[in-house]
């Protein structure tokens, strides 16, 4: 043997000890990049074996990892040992589409950092032929638990998460191309940047008890019918909650670029957020989170002091809420009608009733003012000609608003 093939042999051995880099080393020449962990001894993988031949039992709740704490390094020598080695699902082969992924009913994966690895075809819950016969404790008992998981940029494609615990996990970057969240509780979950190409979403649980839904940030929505959740159950994202809170989770007082940068963040989650609701038809859904971006937008401009763009846009928010409070605009109409009526009767004593101080209001509001009775006195000094012209030019920037906002809110322009 040559000194080449030595080394080349020697380089290929299994690591004696728990490094995680020579691990790491070894695992990418094994061609399974996605495991981080030393492999588990031999009584362990004995023991998940034996699980793993536990024939499921729907009515019963017996599944062969049910109530049992995995870890990443269980989760990762099970994924390469799956149907006996053949190996975990590749999503990218059309052929492995109608392949089931890891039996993990049941099971707890409560905070496990299962970052990047290849879960496509997971069972997490029960299958669509299981769904219609299994009562409501029988569907709870074949969730997956993965409360506080963390799944940055693994591979969930086809998995079957139906009424599963996603609660609080780490979605970032996940691939869930056709993935089964109906009933899944995904209060609190991390979404930015997931993948979420073809996902059934109906009757998920998306918001906590305050009404707070995931952080949506750059979540690429592709062919998901968002149609099927009940909405009205956010009243605000995660990305927004999170600027609200003025200091980081170990307690530190977040610097000023630092929430600059978060409510920057929460503006193009609901923006975005937005976009793709009314793309699904679901204008009025749309039109509350596009309204949340203008006010979060406002605290941008507050904070990077543009002053004058920042009041500009209170008093857009005030006359007509960005053109998504379109009662905003009557209101502000029947104020600035009504007040320049009593005006007119008290400096120019036109009467009430008749109700000439309110048609002249209503006709100088509109900019056809006209001055019956008032003979020379029409001139341009005369103090009802000067409200007059004042109430017309209110009365413009009102139309405009008007305009403005009925167009948006029921033509969508």
């Amino acid at each position: 043997m040559s000194d080449l093939d030595g080394t080349k042999a020697s380089a290929m051995q299994r690591p004696s000890t728990d490094d995680k880099d020579a691990w790491q080393a070894y695992w990418e020449r094994q061609g399974q990049s996605w495991r981080t962990k030393p492999e588990i001894d031999s009584e362990r993988q004995k023991y998940l074996d034996e699980r793993r031949q536990i024939t499921p039992d729907i009515k019963e709740g017996i599944y062969p990892f049910k109530d049992f704490k995995l870890t990443r390094a269980d989760v990762e020598w099970l994924l390469a040992t799956h149907e006996n080695g053949r190996g975990p699902v590749d999503w990218s082969k059309e052929s492995q589409w109608v392949r089931l992924g890891l039996d993990l009913r049941g099971s707890d994966l409560c905070g496990i950092d299962l970052t990047n690895l290849p879960l496509a075809g997971m069972v997490g819950g029960l299958l669509g032929r299981e769904w219609p016969d299994a009562t409501e404790k029988q569907r709870d008992m074949a969730a997956v638990h993965m409360e506080g998981a963390t799944l940055l940029a693994s591979h969930l494609e086809g998995a079957r998460l139906r009424f599963a615990h996603l609660e609080n996990a780490h979605l970032n970057f996940t691939h869930l191309d056709a993935t089964n969240l109906r009933g899944a509780n995904l209060m609190g979950a991390d979404l930015r940047e997931a993948y979420l190409f073809r996902v059934r979403l109906e009757n998920a649980v998306l918001s906590d008890e305050k009404r707070i839904g995931p952080r949506l940030a750059d979540a690429r929505w592709g062919e998901t019918n968002l149609a099927v959740v009940d909405w009205s159950q956010i009243t605000m994202l995660g990305d927004e909650l999170e600027t609200r809170q003025k200091r980081t989770s170990d307690g530190k007082k977040k610097e000023k670029n630092t929430r600059l940068k978060e409510y920057q963040v929460a503006v193009r989650a609901n923006r975005q957020f937005a976009v793709a609701l009314q793309a699904e038809g679901l204008n009025e859904v749309a039109a509350r989170f596009a309204y949340r971006a203008q006010k979060l937008q406002r605290v941008v401009l507050r904070r990077q002091r543009k002053f004058g763009q920042y009041f500009f846009s209170g008093f857009l928010d005030v006359l007509a809420g960005y053109g998504y409070r379109p009662g905003r605009s009557i209101f502000w109409y029947l104020v600035i009608i009504v007040g320049f009526a009593l005006t007119y009767h008290a400096l120019g004593q036109l009467s009430l009733y008749p109700p000439d101080a309110l048609v002249f209001s209503l006709t100088s509001f509109h900019g056809r003012g006209f001055f019956p009775g008032l003979g020379n006195e029409a001139s341009l000094h005369n103090p009802l000609v000067v409200l007059a012209a004042i109430e017309a030019i209110v009365g413009l920037f009102i139309e405009i608003s008007f305009i403005a906002t009925f167009t948006k809110r029921f033509f969508g322009s």
